[in-house]
C-alpha cells in the first residue's frame, strides 16, 4: 500500500521540457511552499521535543532535590544513632569494669582478709 509520500516527491519537480517553460513559476512556488511547510513541521517537532526535554529536566531536577533533602535527613539520623551507639559502648565498658572489679577483685581481697587457719 503506497502512501502519497511513496509516490510523489516532497518537492515537486518538472516532468518535461515543455512543462518547464509554462509552469516554471508554479513549480517554484510549489517547491518554495513545500520547503516552508517542511520547515514549519520540523520547527513544530523541534519545539515539542524541546518542551518535553524541559519538562523532563524540571521533573528530574525536583526528584534530585527531594533525594538530596532525604539524604541530608538520613545523614542527620545516622549521626544521632552513631552518637547513641558510641555512648552505649562507653556505658558497656564502664559496666564491664564495674563487674570486673566487684566480682573478680573484691572476692580476692575478701579472701585475703579472711583469717587463715
Amino acid at each position: 500500500m503506497a502512501s502519497q509520500s511513496d509516490t510523489e516527491p516532497a518537492i515537486p519537480v518538472a516532468r518535461s521540457a515543455k512543462n518547464e517553460t509554462s509552469s516554471d513559476g508554479n513549480q517554484l512556488d510549489s517547491a518554495g511552499q513545500a520547503i516552508l511547510d517542511l520547515l514549519r513541521k520540523a520547527n513544530d517537532v523541534a519545539e515539542a521535543n524541546s518542551r518535553q526535554a524541559v519538562e523532563t529536566a524540571e521533573t528530574l531536577s525536583k526528584q534530585v532535590h527531594a533525594a538530596e533533602d532525604r539524604i541530608a535527613a538520613l545523614e542527620e539520623e545516622v549521626q544521632v544513632w552513631r552518637e547513641k551507639s558510641e555512648r552505649a559502648a562507653r556505658w558497656m565498658v564502664k559496666i564491664f569494669k564495674d563487674i570486673e572489679e566487684q566480682l573478680l577483685r573484691e572476692p580476692e581481697e575478701r579472701q585475703r582478709r579472711l583469717p587463715r587457719f
